[in-house]
């Protein structure tokens, strides 16, 4: 099982519920694929620094997870056929990125 980040970045003009819905559809697919969720993240509307697809923000979402090398294949295919995906990166985490990662997640909770 290697250690995985995601980010992706879904379309401004979708409702709440539609997000909502986008990203449990692809975690659940993670999760099937034997992923091992770590950490989600909702990074919220962000202006982009460009223009894609002519819209100038996007929805972020970040994912953390460990899974087998042959879950990410499918995965990335699934973002590339989804007309609600902009832009997504996966890539994989060495041990100094992995404590990278986790000590940004007690970060974040702590000021939660």
């Amino acid at each position: 099982m290697n250690h995985y980040e995601t980010v992706f970045i879904l379309n401004p003009v979708l409702s709440d519920e539609q997000i909502k819905e986008t990203v449990k559809k692809y975690e659940e697919f993670l999760v099937s694929k034997g992923a091992e969720m770590v950490s989600k993240e909702n990074w919220g509307l962000k202006k982009l620094a460009y223009a894609i697809q002519h819209k100038k923000s996007g929805f972020y979402h970040l994912f953390e997870f460990k899974a087998p090398g042959e879950a990410i294949e499918p995965l990335e295919l699934a973002f590339r056929r989804d007309e609600r995906m902009m832009r997504y990166l996966t890539v994989k985490l060495d041990k100094h990125a992995a404590a990278w990662a986790e000590k940004r997640r007690k970060r974040i909770q702590e000021k939660a």
